[in-house]
């Protein structure tokens, strides 16, 4: 993303007519931001400051509107985001056991990425896809009734990237 070409005006369409030209600024933060991380994988901090400059907000204001919001992260993920239900069906069906193997195996623990940026590996809540239980999700497929073989393929798709 170019950030030193925005059109604050044109981005925010007809509505800046109508109000003051810091909180256009504002206004396309969060849509500049989700731009950012869409090209970079990430927010990098050279992009944040720059954007920074451009827009004329703070660092620590966007830094504090990023940090709030899950979605945004701060560092490079993996090509593969592996998220592992671990609602009450999964629990009692053994997500923590899948877990903990994917831990193992990739030797990362939650909420970390792979050294090659193969994989992020994360938990959620509930997936909903409890009949399927336990259930990981690779990037946005499902895949649910995990046993132990049907784990290993799971760890070879991971890695053959």
């Amino acid at each position: 993303m170019d950030i030193e070409n925005i059109d604050i005006d044109r981005e925010i369409g007809k509505v800046g007519a109508h109000i003051c030209e810091h909180d256009k600024k504002k206004g396309l933060l969060i849509p500049i931001l989700h731009k950012i991380q869409e090209d970079y994988g990430y927010l990098p901090g050279e992009a944040l400051e720059r954007l920074s400059k451009k827009l004329g907000l703070p660092l620590a204001e966007i830094y504090s509107v990023a940090s709030f919001y899950h979605q945004f992260h701060f560092s490079p993920r993996g090509k593969k985001i592996v998220r592992v239900c671990m609602g009450t069906a999964c629990h009692v069906r053994g997500a923590s056991k899948v877990l903990e193997k994917l831990q193992n195996h990739f030797r990362i623990d939650v909420g970390e990425t792979t050294e090659d940026l193969t994989m992020t590996l994360e938990t959620v809540g509930c997936v909903g896809c409890c009949g399927l239980a336990p259930v990981v999700t690779i990037n946005d497929d499902v895949v649910g009734e995990l046993t132990p073989k049907k784990l290993e393929d799971v760890i070879k798709e991971i890695e053959e990237e």
